[in-house]
């Protein structure tokens, strides 16, 4: 009895694990006002996932628009498509073989590799590891519990001194599905302490400045993307009154909230909650920030996909008053990337840049008085997407860094 049971359960975990066979990734260029109509209407009728934008809702003529589609729909998308003359190219053939490819199978490493997803477990036990181990350099504070109840912690990186120092703050993996996001913090927290000393720069900015780090945001999401669909983006909270689960936190902040770019549905992929931090996970930050509002002099948060480097503001088309001096620092931030490996980047604020979207951390961050506040949105720029192959961390991550120790030596001579 106790084994039908078991393999009982074993099959019910199985059956709720997402399956993408079949699934393509297509890119549509809409050159026609009658082409975005054309997407919008699909959208309406069909259960598309938009990798870039976020939404039907963000799509306009001249824009890539990335969209998975599932198997089953493939016929009569293809087919309106076709009968639009919209162009489309195929740019992931089957999503369930990128989804498998994208882990490479070398073993498990003795060590917490810095060139493989982790999982959440694996993470939670590097950063005590890296704390534990790296004391002069590095303390953890627990800043507060997700919705499933894990525990949000903040890497304080630092040179241990006995005033306090300015610092930079730095998140990654606010959406769940982007998993090189996750990576890069892993990596920086490593760069730091194992280049400080020999790398006059980090030393540099690392005795004069704190940088906290947290790693994972939304680790209720990144867990479920292990588990369960690794297509997952949201939150896991439960919405009142919806079968639908989760917030989109990045639109989740009280900054133009929920005015343009976000969506009120608690099934959109862009829903923006029922209030400013409604989402734990979004209050536990900002109270973070606010606590520290005082010595925090500049907020990075680090996303996937495309290749930007952007600033406020996203909510509205107006220039943030620091508009010049951000742009001239993404600009050098991101010749400084292309210097690694020839990856190119666009600057600029949000809204005119890519689409307008109320609610980012960022431009909260800047309207609370951050002044270099940055969102990263790492490689690539659409042929892999959220599913970018181990092979491509290492290459990643060491280019993203000159950015970010770009920005940081800026911020440490501009303190203000």
């Amino acid at each position: 009895m106790k084994v039908l049971l078991f393999f009982g359960l074993v099959a019910f975990a199985l059956a709720d694990v997402t399956r993408f066979e079949g699934d393509k990734v297509l890119r549509l260029k809409p050159v026609l006002n009658e082409h975005v109509k054309v997407i919008r209407e699909l959208a309406n009728s069909v259960q598309l996932d938009f990798w870039a934008p976020e939404s039907a809702e963000q799509v306009t003529v001249g824009m890539s628009v990335d969209i998975r589609v599932p198997a089953q729909y493939l016929d009569m998308v293809f087919t309106v498509l076709q009968q639009s003359g919209m162009q489309l190219e195929v740019f992931i053939d089957d999503v369930q073989e990128a989804v498998d490819r994208q882990i490479e199978n070398k073993g498990s490493p003795r060590a917490h590799s810095y060139t493989k997803y982790n999982t959440w477990s694996d993470i939670e036990s590097w950063m005590n590891s890296m704390a534990t181990f790296n004391s002069d350099m590095i303390s953890k504070e627990v800043i507060g519990n997700t919705y499933e109840g894990r525990p949000m912690v903040v890497l304080k990186i630092g040179k241990k001194s006995g005033s306090t120092k300015p610092a930079i703050f730095m998140d990654c993996g606010f959406h769940a599905r982007e998993w090189i996001s996750h990576a890069f913090c892993q990596w920086f927290v490593n760069e730091a302490v194992t280049t400080y000393g020999s790398d006059s720069q980090m030393t540099s900015l690392l005795d004069k400045m704190d940088v906290f780090v947290l790693p994972v945001f939304n680790i209720d999401g990144y867990v479920f993307t292990h588990t369960n669909n690794r297509m997952w983006r949201k939150t896991r909270s439960r919405n009142a009154g919806s079968s639908c689960l989760g917030t989109d936190p990045n639109r989740n902040f009280n900054a133009g909230w929920c005015t343009i770019g976000a969506s009120t549905n608690p099934c959109s992929e862009t829903y923006c909650g029922t209030a400013p931090e409604s989402e734990i996970e979004s209050k536990n930050l900002a109270d973070f920030i606010r606590k520290n509002k005082s010595i925090i002099k500049a907020y990075i948060t680090i996303h996937s996909y495309s290749q930007l480097l952007l600033f406020p503001y996203s909510y509205t088309y107006e220039l943030a008053a620091d508009h010049d001096e951000l742009m001239a620092v993404a600009k050098g931030a991101s010749s400084a990337l292309r210097s690694l490996y020839g990856t190119v980047y666009t600057s600029g604020p949000g809204a005119p840049t890519i689409y307008p979207a109320a609610g980012g951390s960022d431009d909260w961050a800047y309207d609370l008085g951050v002044k270099y506040s940055y969102t990263f949105e790492l490689r690539d720029e659409g042929q892999y997407g959220f599913l970018l192959p181990e092979s491509q961390i290492k290459p990643t991550c060491e280019e993203t860094m000159l950015a970010v120790k770009y920005i940081a030596a800026h911020v440490q001579k501009n303190l203000y």
